[in-house]
């Protein structure tokens, strides 16, 4: 169980740029993985004071140039998505490993040129899509590799959340210049791709795609506010262009088809990713709100509801699981598996044969889906993913 021994990289250090939820969820599962965390970079020198006292760390650098002239090994992006881009090419200009959260970039030409940086590099650069962590989507991910489903034949789920089902929710991702075009599916649905991608080892071909925006006016805080939580104090409204919704049909490289939604109005959805493989011998199917249990669907004989159990998975699987069976492994963990798996590698040198967590071109090829869905939305049609600048070739 686990795989992975702590000491094999426990004198690597770190620092993490954001200091909003997501950059404390990097700093807390660091520090389990027995990762130092030297310091955090804050939006502003006070944020960053504060983000710093908040989350336990020692110091709060003033300035990204102050960041990259320490002595750390690995530097992890939390930030907007517009501020990806430049933050990431001066990392690996100073020479240093990096973690990027989702998505890579505001734009495929962007993803295109940092794939191509972090491939001339020769340092490990991992797209944070600690999803494909869960131990059963690993599970899931050996089962289909190994032939157990037979051809993957039709892809369905959704990404459903409610935290932004009220005019009055606010959070910088609403924001077309910090987020992009695109919300709920640059947001979580990026999330819902490259997880399903990774599972079936399908690459999603072309896709045909309806965006809505429930709320095209919001009232905007007069202060900031953190993601997840309630804005205090008064608001201005403001119009809103990004999606709150969508739904996509998707076709992947072989033949193989799919449909998915994302929502972030979806009242009583917290966190629902949901997804469904249906192949030629058998299905699997995986919810995120009950993550330790896979579904697999027989025709000839009755269907099994797999627990999360090292004894009974897989390698793939037993590799990111640390908890024995009946002990729910959560988002947290997913990240901490996910660390593990990176962290392993940062210290060997290089990314390992069979590593499972996702690269820069992953990163890269969730940032052409994104434009292939933004066009399709825009004309009417579908729209190829080759047809996307920024394609590498």
């Amino acid at each position: 169980m686990g795989g992975i021994q702590l000491s094999e990289f426990s004198e690597l250090s770190a620092a993490v740029i954001g200091t909003g939820f997501i950059g404390g969820v990097h700093v807390q599962l660091l520090r389990r993985a027995g990762i130092t965390v030297r310091g955090v970079l804050g939006s502003s020198p006070e944020r960053g004071v504060a983000g710093a006292a908040a989350h336990g760390v020692s110091h709060a650098y003033a300035t990204l140039e102050e960041l990259l002239a320490d002595d750390v090994d690995v530097v992890h992006v939390t930030t907007p998505n517009a501020a990806h881009y430049d933050q990431v090419k001066a990392i690996l200009a100073a020479g240093k490993h990096v973690i990027c959260e989702k998505p890579l970039a505001m734009t495929a030409a962007q993803s295109a040129e940092m794939a191509a940086l972090a491939s001339a590099s020769g340092k490990v650069c991992a797209v944070c899509y600690n999803i494909r962590f869960y131990p059963l989507n690993q599970h899931a991910q050996g089962m289909v590799a190994g032939g157990e489903i037979g051809a993957p034949r039709f892809v369905t789920g959704h990404y459903h959340q409610d935290w932004l089902a009220l005019p009055t929710d606010w959070n910088w991702r609403l924001e077309a210049e910090r987020g992009g075009a695109l919300r709920s599916v640059a947001d979580i649905g990026t999330h819902w791709v490259d997880l399903t991608s990774f599972v079936t080892g399908l690459k999603v071909e072309a896709v045909m795609a309806e965006l809505i925006t429930f709320l095209p006016e919001r009232q905007k805080p007069v202060g900031s506010v953190e993601t997840f939580s309630s804005a205090e104090g008064g608001t201005t409204p403001v119009p809103v262009t990004t999606d709150d919704a969508a739904m996509i049909f998707l076709r992947y490289e072989g033949g193989a088809r799919g449909v998915m939604s994302t929502s972030q109005i979806n009242r009583g959805r917290k966190n629902s990713l949901t997804w469904d493989v249906a192949g030629g011998d058998a299905s699997i199917a995986w919810d995120s709100e009950t993550p330790d249990h896979l579904f697999i669907g027989h025709r000839d004989r009755a269907n099994e509801t797999l627990m999360r159990d090292f004894t009974l998975m897989n390698d793939t699987g037993t590799r990111a699981a640390t908890l024995p069976p009946g002990h729910v492994e959560g988002f947290g963990d997913s990240f901490f598996a996910f660390f593990r798996a990176v962290y392993a590698d940062i210290a060997k040198g290089s990314r390992s044969q069979g590593a499972t967590w996702a690269t820069f071109e992953d990163g890269h090829a969730e940032m052409l889906f994104c434009e292939a869905v933004l066009r399709s939305a825009n004309e009417d049609r579908w729209v190829s993913l080759s047809e996307i600048e920024g394609t590498l070739t």
